[in-house]
């Protein structure tokens, strides 16, 4: 049976080629997803991201869903006004980085800024913020009635670079479907 111009046996040889093509193209596309599956990312911190302390903390904790390699790590504490505030010791134990933090004396918001290294490729790299309020001891007057004071909201925290070429590698292949089927009909209707 001929059907313009192409024998059952080559239409089936031609729907052969086009399945291994895109066969291959959904398995290059897959294996080069599966390493930013596998980036660390952020777990936990102490103190947490936008929270307000009233004592100082002696110590940061990073913890991340993969360990983390003992070399190579970063974990760096600024006080308002742009002056480290940690003593540069840092500890990694598994998936905990630990920086010893110098004592607080003012009061506003620190930043935390970390660059994490796992067996992985990708570095986890980020900041974060949180408040300390020195507890000031005064005596209450009568005309001190308290004000409100506007806070700030915490930003979400850890890498989204996996996440964008996740999306990216699905829109790419969205694509490669929607061409595939658009092909597929076009060959159906020249067909009848």
């Amino acid at each position: 049976m001929r059907i313009q111009g192409l024998t059952s046996r080559a239409r089936r040889q031609k729907v052969k080629r086009w399945s291994k093509a895109l066969a291959g193209l959904v398995l290059f596309f897959t294996t080069m997803a599966m390493p930013l599956a596998q980036a660390n990312t952020l777990v936990a911190t102490s103190p947490i991201a936008g929270s307000t302390l009233k004592a100082g903390p002696s110590a940061i904790t990073i913890t991340t869903e993969f360990p983390l390699i003992e070399e190579g790590n970063e974990i760096i504490v600024t006080d308002p006004n742009g002056k480290r505030v940690d003593t540069g010791i840092l500890t990694v134990l598994g998936t905990d980085a630990v920086a010893e933090m110098k004592p607080l004396e003012t009061s506003g918001v620190y930043k935390v800024s970390y660059l994490l290294l796992s067996d992985f490729d990708l570095p986890l790299e980020g900041s974060y913020t949180f408040t300390y309020s020195a507890i000031v001891l005064s005596t209450p007057s009568a005309s001190a009635a308290p004000q409100p004071t506007a806070s700030s909201t915490a930003e979400p925290v850890g890498s989204n670079f996996g996440t964008n070429l996740f999306v990216i590698f699905l829109l790419g292949l969205s694509i490669l479907v929607l061409v595939g089927m658009g092909a597929y009909a076009r060959k159906i209707f020249k067909e009848k």
